[in-house]
């Protein structure tokens, strides 16, 4: 596979380099490269600010780490990284450029001043919002305060603000009234409809989350809530004035819709759905977490922004990440990449992460047209740590799989002043500490294998009670995760699939395989609805399963 590469000549060399000193590296385990350098946590970790990033369980050595540095040299990561922080139309595909990092740019920015402005022009409006809100002074049609918020999105209007909502609980502002904010994606209405038995249409706003202001299983349920509403409330544009705001790059199609101007707030196109959540589709999280919080998570995210564009590759996280990433990828034959939170505030986080790397990086047209030459993405799954020791690790440790790991956990957790139940704080405390020592424990077994084990007792144990470790992995530790962590962590990723787009030269800011579903199944739900019978264009595994859907035959 390797010696396909057709790049310039010195990319071409230095993946062949890259191949040789995998091969030398075929024989040597981990706890062989721990047992010849003492140092070598020290020499394979990085601190940077409130976050510990730990790299040193990769099966990697200086040799390797030169090598793909000078992939990335080779592939002009660089030159890449200055576009990336430009206004170029960098998404090629769709003549726009990506410029998500715009939106966590400071106010007084002097090197982006129109953009700057322009983006805190609507955050300001969002935030004018959630302070209404927060104070009671927003009410429904009858005169009563808002209580619950309903965002309705699917994809990155859902998924980034759902996540961060969930991970930044213990962070949620107390509002005048008590403020709970809840999330529907799914299309099939189940999800909605158990909500709305929840609530009451007097107290109840929602926000209208769609890039395009066209996805249908976004309308889809916004048509629902606006029939709940009115069935309640009555036909009226007083109705939809107190109960919906719309945030999309298309004023006029929600205004068409029936939200009122004055409720709308705009992205822009160059903001990708999965690189929004620091927009004004981040107005759910604005809402838990507070203005104040919301700010500290933009801080986060533009210190990595920082980092990333100034830092040298030996020393910047996103590019070694990434870097790291493609080596057990394209190199050693690592096929699939586990998500391994250890605190269950990053539920999502592992859902989250799936969107933004495989929607981003799952290609296989280069840039110039060519078909791509090395794999890309790997398989992006996981779950919070405790749970999945249940269920995969077995996997993990003694399967036939090789998949490298990213274990995240905060240093410190249950403060009392911040947790509710402050006589408490101390047992919860130990639970984390049970946490931290069961994170610490996987990564060093998956690492060493039977080295972990007492060696006394493995002498007697059967091979089924053996462990061949050698597995890769990295820890990230954040000092705790509040909203600016949190910033950092997610930017961290972000950079991360950026910096593998451009080792496999691809775009990574389009979804045309995304947008190609969404056609088709336009194509088939007039069939399903009863405004077209024929079928004949279609093949036969559909056209039976049509006709068992629609009653025509038994299945």
């Amino acid at each position: 596979m390797l010696s396909q590469l057709k790049p310039d000549l010195n990319t071409e060399t230095v993946c062949q380099k890259l191949a040789s000193s995998k091969e030398q590296l075929d024989a040597v385990h981990l706890r062989e490269l721990f047992a010849a350098d003492p140092q070598r946590f020290n020499k394979y970790s990085i601190q940077f600010e409130q976050l510990v990033f730990d790299y040193s369980k990769h099966r990697m050595n200086s040799t390797v780490m030169q090598g793909l540095i000078e992939w990335a040299d080779a592939q002009n990561l660089r030159s890449w990284i200055g576009s990336l922080f430009s206004n170029q139309d960098i998404n090629y595909t769709e003549q726009r450029a990506a410029m998500h990092w715009a939106l966590r740019l400071p106010a007084q920015d002097q090197q982006h001043a129109d953009l700057a402005a322009d983006v805190h022009a609507q955050l300001e409006r969002m935030y004018a919002l959630v302070e209404q809100i927060h104070a009671g002074q927003r009410r429904g049609a009858t005169g009563e305060v808002i209580q619950d918020v309903v965002n309705i999105g699917v994809g990155g209007s859902d998924l980034g603000p759902l996540m961060v909502t969930h991970a930044l609980s213990d962070f949620k502002y107390q509002s005048a009234q008590p403020l709970n904010v809840h999330f529907v994606s799914t299309m099939d209405g189940s999800q909605l409809s158990e909500l709305l038995h929840q609530l009451r249409p007097e107290t109840t706003l929602f926000i209208i989350s769609s890039k395009s202001f066209g996805t249908i299983d976004t309308l889809t349920n916004a048509q629902t809530v606006r029939l709940w509403l009115e069935k309640a409330l009555g036909q009226h544009p007083y109705i939809l004035k107190h109960h919906f705001i719309g945030v999309s790059t298309k004023p006029e199609k929600m205004t068409a819709w029936g939200i009122a101007p004055e409720n709308q707030l705009l992205l822009w196109d160059w903001v990708g759905g999965r690189y929004s959540l620091w927009s004004c589709i981040g107005l759910p999280i604005a809402l838990s977490i507070g203005i104040d919080g919301f700010k500290q998570l933009l801080a986060g995210a533009y210190a990595v922004d920082q980092h990333f564009q100034y830092q040298p590759f030996e020393r910047n996280i996103p590019v070694l990440m990434g870097l790291l990433g493609a080596w057990n990828n394209n190199f050693l034959d690592i096929q699939t990449h586990a998500i391994l939170p250890y605190d269950g505030r990053l539920k999502y986080f592992a859902s989250y992460l799936q969107q933004l790397e495989m929607e981003s990086n799952g290609k296989s047209i280069q840039r110039d047209g060519e078909k791509v030459q090395l794999d890309t993405c790997p398989i992006i799954w996981g779950e919070v740590g405790p749970n999945a020791q249940h269920a995969f690790y077995q996997l993990l440790h003694q399967g036939t799989q090789s998949v490298s790991c990213d274990f995240i956990a905060p240093v410190k957790r249950y403060n009392s002043q911040q947790y509710t139940y402050a006589d408490s704080a101390e047992a919860l405390v130990e639970q984390h500490h049970l946490a931290l020592s069961n994170c610490l424990a996987q990564s060093r077994l998956l690492a060493f294998g039977n080295e972990a084990l007492d060696q006394k007792e493995l002498e007697s144990l059967p091979a089924y009670k053996q462990y061949e470790g050698n597995q890769p992995s990295t820890t990230l530790l954040m000092q705790e995760l509040n909203p600016y962590s949190l910033g950092m962590l997610i930017a961290l990723y972000e950079h991360k699939v950026f910096v593998q787009s451009v080792l496999w030269n691809i775009n990574p800011f389009d979804q045309w395989g995304v947008e190609k579903g969404k056609e088709i199944a336009n194509q088939l739900l007039p069939i399903l609805n009863g405004e077209q019978s024929e079928l004949g264009g279609l093949d036969g595994s559909t056209q039976g399963l049509i006709n068992i859907l629609l009653g025509k035959q038994h299945g």
